[in-house]
Parts: structure tokens; sequence; C-alpha cells
């Protein structure tokens, strides 16, 4: 077990194969006085919070195996088999024909690479821009706002991590993602953009972005890196063609997944 900080609401130890975490018994309702404390004290307490539904907790991963992971290779060649599979539909515009009363799906062109792009290159740290922690709050009070994801569902959960992409393989994740992947995605994407996980429920993972992309010629190299998660939400669900959505990332402070 581990120290707790004070102010926490009430709460058990839990056991993720032989990983202590801490999990509230509720949603805490004042969520919002909370978070920006626990954010901004890992240090003092060594523990990394996060939202989400403990019925959704799966099989632990070990950070080890995160770091075993070899970023650019795994991506490069999961683009390969991606082109593979797309290529005949991205080079086709003719629609797909549809039962009566159905909306056909747009045309989607694919990315505009023949060959892995590389990542996308970091945003730089400057002063001017919120951290890390002040994005994750602004996030969490728009999902509050916004009402669009379930967090009744949720509960807070402390794990000790050394950062938010850890405590999730930590906790498991039982769906679809492929979870050593994702954390790889998730720690590059926090090294490069200060990214955080705020929220996980169900599918649905909700990442605040502190640095968000600014110029529009890296918005198709990080299109693809989205895509490459696996996402069912990045352009196919609702059907939206790629440089659509590669057109809407700069300046996005927040990525929404989720795979069904």
């Amino acid at each position: 077990m581990f120290t707790l900080p004070d102010g926490l609401p009430p709460g058990r130890f839990s056991s993720r194969d032989h990983v202590p975490v801490w999990v509230s018994d509720e949603f805490p309702q004042d969520i919002e006085r909370l978070w920006p404390r626990l954010l901004s004290e890992p240090g003092a307490h060594g523990l990394v919070p996060l939202l989400r539904s403990p019925a959704y907790m799966g099989e632990p991963l070990s950070p080890r195996r995160v770091d075993a992971i070899r970023l650019e290779e795994v991506l490069a060649a999961d683009f390969v088999e991606y082109r593979r599979k797309r290529l005949s539909s991205w080079t086709d515009p003719t629609p797909v024909p549809v039962p009566e009363g159905i909306e056909p799906w747009p045309h989607d062109p694919g990315p505009p690479f023949e060959r892995w792009p590389g990542l996308t290159p970091a945003i730089p740290i400057t002063s001017a821009g919120p951290t890390p922690e002040e994005a994750a709050s602004d996030l969490l009070g728009a999902l509050i706002e916004t009402s669009e994801f379930e967090l009744e569902e949720c509960r807070l959960v402390l794990v000790p991590a050394h950062r938010a992409s850890d405590a999730l393989a930590l906790t498991g994740w039982s769906n679809e993602a492929p979870l050593p992947l994702l954390c790889a995605l998730l720690r590059s994407w926090e090294d490069r953009f200060g990214a955080r996980v705020v929220a996980v429920s169900g599918g649905e993972l909700h990442v605040s972005v502190a640095r968000p992309l600014v110029e529009a010629e890296h918005a198709d190299p990080l299109a693809l890196e989205h895509v490459l998660s696996t996402a069912d939400n990045i352009v196919d669900d609702p059907p939206k063609p790629f440089p659509e959505y590669a057109s809407e990332l700069a300046g996005r402070t927040s990525w929404s997944f989720w795979w069904d």
C-alpha cells in the first residue's frame, strides 16, 4: 500500500496483479477542486490520478512491455498493412451501392503517403502555453460541462506510476484497444505534445493536449498516428475522410478515441 494525500473522498485499496491502487467509492462530486491539487503534487505522493470505470479495468500491463516496443518500427509495419487493406477503397472514388434511404459514406482518399512518414515533430515547450496539468484540468471541466461522457460511472483512481500512460497500463483495460501499442503512443504523445490521459470508461479514452499542433503541414502525420492507434472513431465511425480529420487537429487541446 501507499500513503494517501489528504482530502480524498471515501474509497479503498485494491490490487491489480500485485499492483496496489486506490479507488474512490463514488464519483467525487468535488473532483474539479480535487483534480488540480492531485496533478500538482505527484512528487509529494508518487501517485497518478485517473478517472475511469472500475468495471473496465483489465489485466495489468507491465511498463517493461511498453519499454520493449520500438514505436517507429511498429507503426511503419502497421502502416504497410493498413495501406494494403485500404488502398483499393482510397483509389476508387466510386461510391459503394447502398440500400435506398441510406446515406452513402463519403469517399476517403486516405493518408497522402506511400511510406510511413515518421513521427510528427514535437511541439516545443514555452512559457506561454498551459502546463499538461492545466490542460488536463481544462479537459475534465469540459467533460463535466458537456455531459457527453458518462463520468458518473467513473471513479477516481490513484496509481503509483511515473506517468499517466503507465497508470493506464498498470490498471489494464478490458476493451478492444491494443494496450501495449496504445500506451507506447501515449508515452510519445506525452513527450511531444504534453498529452495526458484524463478519463477512461467502456471503450472511450479522453486525452488532454497541452501543446496542440500548430503547423498544418504536420496534421497528416499526426492524423496517421491516430489512425494507427486502431480507434474506431478515427475516420471510420462515424465516417470521415482522412483529410477532413487531419484538418481538424490544428489547435485541438483534447483528443478522444473509442473502440466498439
